[in-house]
């Protein structure tokens, strides 16, 4: 019989009881029978990418606030949007042809802030703007401007219409990254109907959208991280006095 060299046995000795306590743990190492891409994770990269798009939309409408960035194709004209949402309100950026203005929401109550180019281009004329320049304009519920803009500071009306995939859904299995998190993507149809990059560590929250069409790309964070909204003050409040601008 071949004698088993002593720092061969100590090794494989080490090796087993590393795996031992790997199992234990419920956690597989690389060595332990082979890698296991999903180990560490929260488990949906192993799931069918219809029930991971189910999981993410669950995840996105249980939660209590979030930020998103980036651009959104809608009839035609481009938005940059860089908002945080929460259940009762939102607040943050909007760009659109070259014009940015802020949006804040507060339960019902929506206001718009804007710069004098914004009100310029809005008028065609000055008269109005210098009372309107950095003020907040609160948007009157029956104006055509509130249906428009509010959507922006919605979180369940913008995650509903934008968190979509079409066509076939499917997965590769294979994992990303985004910003250190790593995901699994789903597409739709090939990548033409859109992708969505589904966290993997935690809450299986969407972190990335590619909308199908050429129709924008955001970024999902701060999940669940709260934020304060609060009316502007009065002396920081103005009546425009007419119908608002909706572009």
């Amino acid at each position: 019989m071949t004698a088993i060299p002593r720092g061969r046995t100590r090794r494989t000795a080490l090796v087993t009881a590393t795996c031992a306590l790997a199992v234990a743990g419920a956690t597989v190492l690389s060595g332990c029978g082979g890698d296991d891409p999903d180990a560490g994770t929260n488990g949906v990269g192993r799931l069918p990418a219809d029930r991971i798009e189910a999981k993410t939309r669950a995840a996105a409408d249980a939660a209590s606030a979030v930020r998103l960035s980036g651009t959104v194709v809608t009839s035609g004209r481009t938005y940059r949007l860089d908002m945080q949402l929460k259940t009762d309100g939102g607040s943050g950026s909007v760009t659109s042809q070259g014009a940015t203005f802020k949006l804040l929401r507060v339960g019902q109550e929506l206001y718009l802030k804007a710069d004098a180019d914004f009100w310029n281009h809005a008028d065609g004329s000055d008269g109005a703007t210098g009372k309107l320049d950095g003020k907040y304009v609160k948007v009157p519920q029956g104006d055509p401007a509130y249906k428009k803009f509010s959507g922006f500071t919605d979180k369940d009306v913008l995650l509903d219409g934008l968190l979509t995939l079409h066509g076939t859904l499917a997965t590769d299995g294979r994992h990303t990254d985004q910003s250190g998190t790593p995901t699994i993507r789903i597409t739709g149809d090939a990548g033409s109907g859109g992708t969505l990059d589904v966290s993997l560590r935690g809450t299986p929250y969407p972190l990335r959208l590619v909308r199908g069409g050429g129709a924008g790309t955001l970024g999902f964070a701060d999940w669940n991280k709260d934020f304060t909204v609060r009316k502007p003050s009065g002396s920081d409040t103005v009546d425009y006095g007419r119908q608002l601008p909706t572009s």
